[in-house]
This record gives C-alpha cells, sequence and structure tokens, in this order.
C-alpha cells in the first residue's frame, strides 16, 4: 500500500536519505524513529509527495511520485489523513465547523457532511463538543479533533506527526489507543515520534532512520 523504494534526497545541499526503503502494507501500524533533523517530517512529506525524491521513487495505492501529476495530488491526499502535532485547527471556527471544512471544500453535500462529522465526532468521543471552539479544549481534546479531521474521508493511512509532543503521558496513552483502535479497522497508520514509550506499548513494526538509511525492527534497550 505504502512503498519507498531506492530513494535518495538532499536537503539544502546536504545528504538527508541515501536508498531509503520502507514497505508499510494496507492495515498495518507502524512507528518511525530517529534523531532531531533526521528526516522523520521529510519522509512523511514525501508520502503525500509535497516533497519528491531527486531519486527513487515513492507509491501510495495507485499514485507514485515519478508519474504523479500535479492536478491528481488533491486525489491522492484524500487518500491521507494527517495528524500534526501542533494540531492546525482553525481558532476562529467551533470543532464542527474546522471539520465540515474539510469536506465542504470538496463539494461534499450538506446533509453528508453532517452525518459524517458527528459519525468521526462520536469515534473520537467528542460529540460532545461538537460546538467548542479550539482555545476551549484540552490538548488532548485537540489531538483527538485532529485524528476526527484525518479520518473524515476514511483514507487507505495516516501520518502522524510527533501526534503527542505537547501532551502529558495519560493523554498520549489515550491518543495511541485511539489509533490503535483506528487500525484495528483496517487503516494503515504511520507514527513519527520521539515518545520510545509509547514506542514500547505499540508492540509493532518500528523503522528507525539514522545516517540516511532506515533500520527495521523492534525498539532495543539502548534506543531509550
Amino acid at each position: 500500500m505504502l512503498s519507498i523504494q531506492n530513494v535518495t534526497f538532499n536537503y539544502e545541499n546536504q545528504p538527508l536519505f541515501d536508498n531509503v526503503n520502507l514497505e508499510l502494507g494496507a492495515g498495518e501500524f507502524a512507528f518511525l524513529i530517529g534523531k532531531s533533523g533526521s528526516g522523520k517530517t521529510t519522509l512523511l512529506q514525501m508520502v503525500y509527495m509535497n516533497v519528491i525524491p531527486d531519486s527513487g521513487s515513492v507509491s501510495v495505492g495507485s499514485f507514485n511520485s515519478k508519474t504523479i501529476k500535479k492536478s491528481e495530488l488533491p486525489h491522492l491526499r484524500r487518500k491521507i489523513g494527517i495528524v500534526f502535532q501542533d494540531f492546525k485547527l482553525l481558532n476562529d471556527r467551533n470543532v464542527f465547523e474546522n471539520l465540515s471544512f474539510v469536506l465542504e471544500v470538496t463539494a461534499t453535500p450538506k446533509r453528508e457532511i453532517k452525518k459524517r462529522v458527528n459519525d468521526v465526532l462520536n469515534e473520537v468521543g467528542l460529540s460532545h463538543k461538537r460546538l467548542t471552539k479550539p482555545d476551549k479544549l484540552s490538548g488532548g481534546e485537540k489531538q483527538k479533533v485532529a485524528i476526527a479531521r484525518a479520518i473524515l474521508n476514511d483514507p487507505l493511512i495516516i501520518l502522524a506527526d510527533e501526534p503527542t509532543g505537547n501532551l502529558d503521558p495519560e493523554t498520549s496513552g489515550e491518543i495511541l489507543d485511539l489509533l490503535q483502535k483506528i487500525n484495528k479497522r483496517g487503516t494503515a497508520i504511520l507514527v513519527a515520534t520521539h515518545n520510545y514509550d509509547m514506542v514500547r506499548k505499540g508492540n509493532t513494526r518500528v523503522f528507525k532512520i539514522e545516517s540516511g538509511k532506515i533500520l527495521k525492527g523492534y525498539l532495543k534497550q539502548k534506543d531509550q
């Protein structure tokens, strides 16, 4: 479902990736770890093709970085849910409006918008906050809204970039539980994180970026 093959990429004339390979199957859950500056965010940007490799290819479903046209990018990105560390919510709109906006830009009928927004809010446990503005939400609630936004279009994959970076350990555990719940219904998830406690609790595959390469396996004690 996601295939990164022989990718090389230079950032500001400095090598960042050297022959990087990564495969993520449909419905799989995995973590992406590595030191700050190792390229985790850049790799996620390659998946939704905001960044194109210097060589090699990235494939998501039927889309390939070598052949995708600019006009096809919106279609690709509707198949990808993205969760950011800083939530990226619109502070002048309430929770329902933040989510409905995503569907309005694709001309989704109003009746369907209402149903889909209510469904995802129920899934993340925030139906009672639908009319609340983001500045009245806790950090955990904001991230749950961001996750609800990510699943609105029933994506093939969710990319989560440090989704617990601003959250306390208990709330981080709730976010992991929610992502695992979504994964169990068949959505692939790739989480970039520094939170090694969360990675251990996840008990799943781990990709580690190190010296421009990707190492595969489970998190080891020396990575604490």
